[in-house]
C-alpha cells in the first residue's frame, strides 16, 4: 500500500500574498498611532522587528511541524497572523484579535475549507496559553513552542543588550543581562513538549552560555566584581 501524500491547501503563491498581507497590516497599525504609542519608543514595537520575529516563528514552527507529524498548513500559516493585532490590541487580546483578522482574510481570499480556518484560528487563539501543551492541539503546541523558542538564544539576547541602551545601562552589565536571557530561556523551555523543540532550545541555549562566557573571559571586572583599591 503506497503512502498517500497530502496536497497542500495553500500554494507558495497564495502564502506569499498572506506575508505581504500581514506585513502591510503591522505597518498600517503603527502608522495610525498617534506619538507617544503603547512602547513605540521601543524598537521591537515596529512593523519591522514584529515581521521579522513572525517570520522566524513561522519557519520554527514549520519544522516542528514537519518533523512532529502536524498539518504543516494549518501551523504556518497561523504562525503568520499569530502577532498580526499585536500592534494594535492589548497583550491580553491580541491573540483572539489575530484570530479575526485571519478569519477576514481566509473567508475572502481563496476557497479555503471551513473547517481549515477554524484549525488556523484556533491555533492562533491558543498561542497565547500559559498551561500545560498537553491541553492544546499539536498544531498549537508547534506554533506555542515556535513562538518560546525566539526568545531562546541569539535573537534574545540580542534584544536584550539593546534594551540596556534604552535603559540607559553600560557595557559593565552585560553578563548580568545575558544571564537574564538565560533564565528566561531556561523558564521557557521547561514548557517545550516536543523532541525537536527541545532539541533547538537545547542548541540555542548553549550558545547563549557561550556568549557569557567570552563576556567574562575578555572583559575585565564583567563578573561585577571591582577592585576598589586599585589605581585605575
Amino acid at each position: 500500500m503506497g503512502v498517500e501524500i497530502k496536497e497542500s491547501a495553500v500554494t507558495d503563491e497564495a502564502f506569499a500574498d498572506i506575508q505581504r498581507f500581514v506585513y502591510d497590516y503591522l505597518t498600517a497599525s503603527v502608522e495610525s498611532e498617534g506619538d507617544g504609542g503603547r512602547m513605540r519608543w521601543y524598537p521591537w514595537h515596529s512593523a519591522e522587528y514584529r515581521f521579522n520575529h513572525i517570520r522566524n516563528v513561522t519557519d520554527l514552527a514549520t519544522e516542528i511541524a514537519k518533523k512532529e507529524g502536524a498539518d504543516v498548513d494549518v501551523v504556518r500559516v497561523a504562525a503568520v497572523f499569530h502577532d498580526v493585532s499585536k500592534l494594535e490590541a492589548d497583550q491580553e487580546t491580541h491573540a483572539e484579535e489575530g484570530a479575526r483578522v485571519a478569519r477576514e482574510y481566509l473567508n475572502t481570499h481563496g476557497d479555503y475549507p471551513q473547517s481549515f480556518i477554524e484549525e488556523v484560528c484556533q491555533t492562533i487563539v491558543d498561542h497565547s496559553y500559559h498551561g500545560p501543551l498537553s491541553d492544546v492541539s499539536l498544531e498549537s503546541q508547534c506554533l506555542i513552542e515556535a513562538d518560546v523558542l525566539d526568545k531562546v538564544g541569539a535573537n534574545g539576547t540580542a534584544l536584550m543588550l539593546l534594551r540596556m541602551g534604552y535603559e540607559a545601562r553600560t557595557h559593565m552589565d552585560a553578563a548580568g543581562m545575558v544571564d537574564r536571557v538565560l533564565e528566561r530561556g531556561r523558564d521557557h523551555v521547561d514548557r517545550i513538549e516536543s523532541d525537536t523543540a527541545e532539541s533547538i532550545a537545547h542548541q540555542r541555549l548553549k550558545r547563549v552560555r557561550w556568549f557569557r562566557e567570552w563576556l567574562e573571559a575578555e572583559v575585565v571586572g564583567m563578573d561585577g566584581e571591582l577592585d576598589r583599591d586599585r589605581d585605575i
